[in-house]
Order: C-alpha cells, then sequence, then structure tokens
C-alpha cells in the first residue's frame, strides 16, 4: 500500500514529466524517480526530446552511487516501454537492475506495451504497484491519451471576442481584441501543440505567421486548409523559413498533384517545401474536417491549436471536433462586424449544448473561460 511518502516522490516524477511538454510529442511525457532503501532520492529525470533517451534511462544515469540501487524504489509516471522503438526497453532495463520495487502511475494503453512491461518487471521478481496518482497521470497526458484513443488530434479551439461576441470589424479588422497578455498565452499553447490549424480566410486575410514568437519554445507544425488549393505562395506560411513546417489540405486533388510532381518542381523557383495532405470535399463542398484530422493524426500530430475565425470554428463546434474552447473575452464592445460562432443548428433551449467542466480566470484585462466540451 503506498504511504504519503510514496505520494510525494510519485507528485515529484509527475513535476518532472511536465517538463517535456512541448518537446517529447508524439511520445507521452514520463517522469522517474529512484529512492534508496533508506528513503533517499538517488536518481531522477524525464523524458526531455522525442527520440532521446527516457525518463527511466535518465533517472538511472544520473545515479551517482550504483551501490544504493540495491533493493531500491523507482517511481515512474507511466508504465516502462516493454518494446523497441526510437529507444531500447526501459521494462528489460529496470528488470536488470537490483532493485525491489516499481511504482508506476498508470498503464500504457499503447498495444506495443498495454501491461507488457509490468508483467515483465514482475518475471523478474520485482514488486510492481499500479495506480497511485493515476488520475494526475491521466490529466498530464490527456492529449497523448486522447489521440491514442480515437486516431485524431485533441483539439482546442482558441476564439478571442469582444464582450458582445464579436471576433472581428464590420471591415474584417480583428487586430488587436485580446490583450497582450492574452496574446503571449496563446504563444505559449503554440509551443505546447504539435500544430496550429487555420482556414483558407484567415490565411488570406490575416497573413498569420503562426510561429512562437513572444516566449520561448518549440516550432509548431502548421496546417491550413485551403480545400481549392489557390492560396497565394507569398504569404508567410509558405514563404518564410518555417515553410518546411507547414501542410496544406486540400480536396483539389488534381491540382495537388501537379504541385506535388517532382519534375514540375525543378523547375519552379518558388515551389512549396511543405506538405500536402489531400482529402474528400464534406456535404457542404468544403474540405472534409473529419478526415482532414484522421490524416494529419497520421503524419504524427496528436495535438492542434485551432486559430481560425467564424466559419472554422463553427464547422468545428457544430460537427462535435472540439475538445476544449480557450474563450478570451475582452472587455471591449463593437457592436456588429463578424460574430465568433453561428450557425450550431441549435434552436430550442433544450437543445443547448453546456460544458463538461470549466474555469474562468483573469487573462490580463481579458477573461479567459477554459471549457472541455
Amino acid at each position: 500500500m503506498a504511504n504519503n511518502r510514496d505520494h510525494i516522490y510519485m507528485q515529484r516524477a509527475l513535476s518532472l514529466a511536465e517538463k517535456g511538454l512541448g518537446y517529447v510529442s508524439p511520445n507521452p511525457m514520463v517522469g522517474c524517480v529512484i529512492v534508496s532503501k533508506a528513503g533517499d532520492i538517488i536518481g531522477e529525470g524525464y523524458h526531455e526530446r522525442y527520440g532521446k533517451a527516457h525518463a527511466e534511462v535518465n533517472a538511472v544515469r544520473s545515479v551517482q552511487d550504483s551501490e544504493k540501487l540495491k533493493d531500491a524504489t523507482v517511481y515512474v509516471t507511466l508504465e516502462p516501454c516493454s518494446h523497441h522503438g526510437k529507444t531500447p526497453p526501459c521494462a528489460d532495463m529496470l528488470a536488470d537492475l537490483p532493485i525491489s520495487k516499481v511504482l508506476v502511475a498508470m498503464k500504457d494503453p499503447n498495444p506495443n506495451v498495454n501491461g507488457k512491461g509490468i508483467e515483465l518487471l514482475k518475471e523478474k521478481n520485482i514488486q510492481v504497484e499500479v495506480g497511485l496518482l493515476q488520475s494526475e497521470a491521466e490529466k498530464l497526458n490527456e492529449k497523448w491519451l486522447h489521440a491514442l484513443e480515437t486516431s485524431m488530434p485533441f483539439i482546442t479551439l482558441k476564439v478571442a471576442q469582444t464582450a458582445d461576441g464579436y471576433v472581428a470589424a464590420p471591415n474584417g479588422d480583428s487586430k488587436w481584441i485580446s490583450c497582450k497578455e492574452s496574446r503571449t498565452l496563446v504563444h505559449r499553447w503554440r509551443s505546447q501543440d504539435d500544430a496550429v490549424l487555420v482556414g483558407r480566410n484567415t490565411a488570406l486575410h490575416d497573413n498569420p505567421q503562426l510561429t512562437v514568437r513572444l516566449v520561448e519554445g518549440r516550432q509548431p507544425k502548421r496546417v491550413v486548409l485551403d480545400g481549392p488549393f489557390e492560396l497565394p505562395r507569398n504569404l508567410n506560411l509558405f514563404s518564410d523559413s518555417f515553410e518546411e513546417k507547414t501542410m496544406i489540405v486540400t480536396h483539389n486533388k488534381k491540382k495537388a498533384q501537379q504541385d506535388a510532381d517532382p519534375m514540375l518542381k525543378m523547375l519552379q523557383s518558388n515551389y512549396f517545401r511543405g506538405e500536402i495532405i489531400t482529402v474528400e470535399k464534406d456535404d457542404s463542398g468544403h474540405v472534409s474536417l473529419r478526415e482532414a484530422l484522421h490524416k494529419i493524426y497520421d503524419s504524427g500530430i496528436h495535438s492542434i491549436l485551432v486559430e481560425g475565425g467564424q466559419q472554422l470554428s463553427s464547422a468545428l463546434l457544430r460537427q462535435g471536433l472540439v475538445d476544449r474552447l480557450q474563450l478570451f473575452i475582452a472587455p471591449k464592445i463593437l457592436g456588429g462586424g463578424a460574430k465568433s460562432i453561428i450557425n450550431l443548428n441549435i434552436n430550442r433551449m433544450e437543445d443547448i449544448r453546456p460544458f463538461r467542466d470549466f474555469t474562468w480566470q483573469q487573462s490580463g484585462k481579458d477573461m479567459l473561460l477554459t471549457a472541455n466540451m
């Protein structure tokens, strides 16, 4: 049975795991703490970068006196892997150590693991306990778990609106509705998610960069939905230094095939160096969002921050594809222009959609609603 000290050590492992936020995807965040028989922390580590050493390996490497590993206890936030991926199996490594016990916050639902790592440790007569701070571990990796279970990225929809619900003035101008503190927070979110997504109208009229500039962090992939495949190539998304991080999703398969032709690329000085994904049209003649998200997931993207306009935001909500809404409300009034959300096909109050849970917080002069759908 876990005691108070066990909780403290596992909480430390969870705190270490969180340091990998934004850097380890599509892998999960994992932390590990090693405690000697005498009750001292002798090693700790976390998964720092995708493709690099896992948390357990880093923790073992940090142990300065290997003699203290005898009968030590290992606290790890996720079941040690039991298969060869970018790195060797961590379960095998731990099983070869003279440790006596491993406490695991949560089992790894990945079919390649899913209890195999735990069984391997038990076969070596190492005591294993699973479930300590499990809900906290699941919360930490909720986006990874969602992607694994649904084969679709976790979708966070960001909206910045005035107090009366507008996202742009009648002339289309939307800079800036939210305050600087809120915009800085959005850049932090960009660095933590795998990709940022916009529609063709936002790309054309706002010409965004969708890069991380106001904070330090990883540059995300950039996804633009361009059904007819007609956006001009001088836009920032297609011409800046991060062009190779841009993905175009289109239903115009003929144009996409021509653009990807290697012979034609040799003849073009400004050919597109990013990735092109083709999907079918939906009933309204636009890109099939659900198919697009499945294909984006297949490319290794597990979480997306959507920074689209009224049409894309409304379409995602209408189709039930939003997992979390991040809604900034600025203390300003426009009185006209583009509403943030329209046409959700809700005509009666009894059909209104409540949030699963939500929180409010202040962001500079704005208020931020974080709501799980």
